[in-house]
């Protein structure tokens, strides 16, 4: 069954290389470093260290906190951080710098593979989330490289499709050492579709072991202070196309309610930015673009941020935080940020990605979900108009997110544990 994979892959590189052109139109950085995705690297870089996979953006947030402790603690060994988005290697650069390297992940096709691993002789091998390669799994395995898997998730509809191939599935997931399960539910998933019991463990979520800056709390205050300190202010991050469109329908209600309110939507992908800024222009609400510099100011209604690596700045701004991709049928991003920052979450029906949170942010009370455009706008005016309600609802989402706290610290140990036995 591998070899079939593996002649598809071969098949569908041309394709691969048409999507990153179509891409490039929109976001000039897929046009770049080709040579990579195809395992051919620029100069060398110390054998034997460690290599983290982290697929676009929010899988590099997730994983900041671990690069940061491996960093730390692991001196000795080489950190190269491979992504597949260029939004995902800015943030790389924009965060480690040349603490590490950052190269672009091979496609999954057999010489791809086997050049990547040839150039980088990774002692170990750590992938974010649940990013499933066959051949890299297989050739890591063959060449005695451990892989760990940090964060791990599989969704219903992913174990689904695992199940349509069982025995690439099973085979691929086997070679895994160590699987850090975000929930049970997950590690029942991944069990399930192949991977070994003895190797699947419930270590929780290290989104939730996220530091948040001490200066953030200054830095937010000074921004409300330019747009007006007493006006209250929803956040909307990561939003796609629908999230928009029912989040400005919505607002139009809101500042009804509320008539000094501020939304700040940040859209997900750059590729999308123009597409937002264009359907806020379009509303009639007066704006303000992050790009362009343009002041906020107290009349300000709308705030777009098309700009990268700012939301957590704009979230700690906020009195209600809105989760994009949940409106839309995405199935949700990560509501961990304003969760320990102490905000009340609004989210839609869409949350695959993310449903234990949410199911324990409803119980908490620190959450609210919505199905549509007039129930979102009820839910936000009522905990604008209500501070003690609000308050509250915030200091629940904190302290689960606190609650939550240790993935990261169990992560490393077992790190630390494989790393002895080799």
């Amino acid at each position: 069954m591998r070899r079939l994979y593996s002649l598809l892959m071969y098949l569908a590189l041309p394709l691969f290389l048409m999507y990153f052109t179509w891409r490039g139109l929109r976001e000039s950085g897929y046009l770049k470093r080709w040579s990579e995705r195809l395992g051919r690297y620029p100069g060398s870089i110390p054998g034997g260290g460690l290599v983290i996979h982290t697929a676009s953006l929010g899988e590099v947030n997730a994983a900041i906190p671990l690069c940061l402790a491996i960093l730390r603690d692991f001196p000795e060994y080489h950190l190269t951080i491979t992504t597949f988005t260029p939004t995902g290697s800015d943030r790389v650069k924009s965060v480690f710098g040349n603490r590490v390297t950052h190269v672009y992940a091979p496609l999954d096709a057999p010489g791809a593979v086997q050049k990547f691993l040839a150039w980088c002789k990774p002692r170990l091998i750590v992938i974010m989330e649940t990013e499933v390669w066959p051949n890299l799994y297989r050739y890591a395995s063959e060449m005695g490289i451990p892989l760990i898997v940090s964060n791990a998730r599989l969704s219903e509809r992913s174990m689904r499709a695992f199940k349509r191939f069982p025995r690439l599935a099973r085979d691929t997931l086997a070679s895994v050492t160590w699987f850090g399960a975000q929930t049970s539910a997950d590690a029942d998933r991944l069990i399930a579709c192949g991977a070994r019991h003895q190797a699947v463990e419930v270590a929780g979520n290290i989104k939730f072991d996220h530091d948040i800056s001490p200066t953030l709390t200054e830095e937010a205050r000074a921004l409300r202070a330019s747009w007006g300190s007493t006006r209250p202010v929803l956040t909307a991050g990561s939003t796609h196309a629908e999230d928009e469109a029912i989040l400005l329908s919505s607002f139009e209600s809101i500042l009804r309610q509320c008539p000094d309110a501020l939304l700040i939507m940040a859209p997900r992908h750059p590729d999308r930015f123009k597409a937002a800024i264009t359907q806020v222009e379009t509303t009639g609400f007066r704006h303000a673009v992050r790009s362009r510099g343009d002041r906020c100011e107290d009349s300000t209604q709308v705030l777009v941020v098309d700009t990268m690596g700012e939301l957590l700045r704009y979230l700690a701004c906020c009195d209600v935080a809105f989760v994009g991709g949940t409106l839309a049928a995405v199935g949700g991003h990560n509501p961990l940020e304003p969760m320990a920052l102490g905000k009340p979450v609004v989210f839609g029906p869409n949350t695959t990605h993310i449903a234990e949170l949410t199911q324990q942010l409803l119980d908490c009370g620190g959450g609210q979900q919505v199905e549509s455009a007039p129930d979102l706008a009820d839910t936000v005016a009522q905990w604008f108009l209500q501070d003690a309600q609000r308050l509250a609802a915030g200091e629940a989402a904190q302290s689960l997110a606190e609650n939550g706290r240790g993935a990261l610290k169990h992560t490393v140990q077992k790190i630390r544990a494989v790393m002895a036995r080799i």
